[in-house]
């Protein structure tokens, strides 16, 4: 853009013409010191008119041996393009690496984008969580009614006659040691939610994972021994994480129960045991390849009336 602004610069007097293609060789000459310059310009005052007639309009910079059909490899950013991320909830399939715990290649694996790019709706997460802990509170609170308690039932003192308040037992709740009014009795905390709210809610999780990119597949889960400092070892080793769920396809492998048992921050479950609240309390969730092909065969099995 300087060449060609220059040129028809320099076109437009027929006097600057001959000093057009000097300016461009000499500018690193020109710019060396300042006093060299002042003399420079009053020997040629019509390289001086060019120049600045050239800064005027342009926003660019010549530099040495620049020919016309190139651009500065100088002038170009060296920063990379910043690229859109991936979009989340269009139930595309993902593409995804797989590993082990010594972190060699196993290949790739495809995940089903109807279970792991799914929608994220906080409504239904929301809804399953209420769920599943209502569903584990035991209930066994109990209070005695007026029947239950230690006392008599004989009449405290006659009807009348004494100016007191008319009662017929001590057990009554206005007393001390006496019953409970309306107090909670055993029962069950659960309620109905519809399985596909829960199909949907387990599927939102493993999405939010995956988008977050802390979902994992392994090859397997098996260990060499059952020793804790190799899973503590691999733990060190992931960034940003402070709870690691596993997850295996079948039975859990007994070295690997031995290993993190006394983990606190690592839990292993069954892919049958897999649920939305396990998954959202630990950060980071490492999954088998063969626990993935269950829960993907689990999604798309028929809900049964």
């Amino acid at each position: 853009m300087a060449a060609l602004i220059s040129k028809r610069l320099l076109r437009s007097s027929e006097s600057l013409h001959s000093l057009g293609r000097r300016c461009f060789h000499q500018s690193r000459d020109i710019c060396s010191s300042l006093s060299g310059e002042r003399r420079f310009s009053a020997q040629r005052p019509g390289l001086l008119l060019a120049r600045s007639m050239i800064q005027r309009f342009c926003t660019s910079v010549s530099v040495p041996g620049y020919h016309e059909g190139a651009f500065p490899s100088d002038l170009l950013s060296n920063k990379p393009l910043a690229t859109s991320e991936r979009d989340i909830g269009l139930c595309q399939d993902l593409l995804i690496p797989v590993t082990n715990f010594h972190n060699e290649d196993k290949g790739l694996m495809v995940l089903a984008g109807d279970v792991f790019d799914v929608p994220i709706r906080k409504d239904i997460i929301h809804r399953v969580v209420r769920w599943q802990l209502a569903r584990r509170q035991q209930g066994t609170h109990s209070t005695k009614t007026v029947s239950e308690v230690r006392g008599t039932g004989r009449k405290m003192y006659k009807q009348k006659g004494l100016g007191k308040a008319r009662h017929g037992s001590q057990r009554v709740h206005l007393f001390r040691g006496g019953a409970a009014m309306h107090g909670p009795k055993p029962r069950s905390h659960a309620f109905k939610l519809n399985k596909k709210v829960r199909r949907l809610g387990l599927k939102i999780a493993l999405s939010a994972r995956a988008a977050e990119g802390k979902l994992l597949v392994f090859e397997d889960l098996d260990v060499l021994t059952h020793k804790t400092k190799n899973i503590v070892n691999y733990f060190k080793q992931m960034e940003d994480s402070k709870k690691l769920l596993l997850v295996d396809g079948g039975p859990i492998n007994e070295k690997l129960k031995l290993a993190t048992q006394n983990l606190h921050y690592v839990n292993v479950l069954p892919s049958i045991g897999l649920n939305v609240y396990s998954i959202l309390l630990h950060d980071t969730l490492v999954m088998s390849r063969d626990a993935v092909n269950k829960i993907v065969e689990r999604m798309h099995t028929p809900i049964s009336r």
